[in-house]
């Protein structure tokens, strides 16, 4: 378990999976640049976040919701968790594998349902799910309720895309939890390595992936030459 100054920013996993250098360079040297992506997503986040809070039917929804892991060491806030009335049992202790145990009576209670928002479209790779997954653990760590699902809506194609937190998810998620603070810890920022998802990172004029990548080719080039 972390303590409260090792605390890391949740939003660092998505970060993290999605390319450990522009990782490093946000929350190791504290830089950040903004391109219409970026720009658009966080206009979407400013909407989402100024509508406060209400109910429909059984379902009471809260925005900008404070959350916190221990178990993973983050903290952040969830765009909106929706609190929906079932059955389930009472209390949910976790176990030093981070599984979820249920004990006491069955009573009705509100389950919660974190729900992100994004911008773009849904990604090949799981950063968008992990993120998503680590609000789940913050708030199964708070309420001491299971929560076994939430959802991810993607702003280009208005949809939104029921995510299951199963055990597999839920392993990537501590394994990314980890390496987030390994990497912090370490307080070194890994050199660049081009892809083709460099080209819409806001980091790309500083980062330079092409033109590093290119010279660290040509000096294993002629170090070789040279033996």
């Amino acid at each position: 378990m972390y303590t409260e100054d090792d605390l890391l920013m949740l939003s660092a996993l998505q970060h993290l999976l999605f390319c450990e250098r522009q990782c490093a360079l946000i929350h190791i040297e504290q830089l950040w640049f903004e391109n219409r992506f970026t720009a658009e997503g966080r206009v979407m986040h400013e909407r989402v976040h100024s509508d406060g809070r209400e109910s429909r039917g059984d379902v009471r929804i809260e925005f900008s919701v404070p959350i916190r892991s221990f178990a993973l060491g983050v903290v952040g806030q969830a765009d909106v968790v929706e609190y929906h009335l079932t059955d389930i049992r009472d209390v949910v202790v976790l176990d030093e594998n981070m599984l979820m145990h249920g004990k006491g009576k069955i009573k009705k209670c509100r389950q919660p349902f974190p729900v992100e928002y994004k911008r773009g479209k849904p990604k090949k790779d799981n950063c968008d799910k992990v993120q998503l997954c680590a609000q789940a653990i913050c708030l199964e760590e708070m309420t001491g309720i299971s929560v076994p699902k939430g959802a991810l809506f993607y702003g280009k194609n208005r949809r939104r895309q029921d995510i299951i937190f199963d055990q597999e998810i839920r392993d990537e998620t501590i394994d990314a939890a980890k390496r987030l603070h390994e990497l912090i810890k370490s307080g070194r920022t890994p050199g660049p390595v081009y892809a083709k998802k460099c080209d819409t990172c806001s980091f790309i004029d500083i980062c330079l992936p092409k033109a590093v990548s290119a010279k660290r080719c040509v000096a294993r080039y002629l170090s070789a030459m040279v033996k």
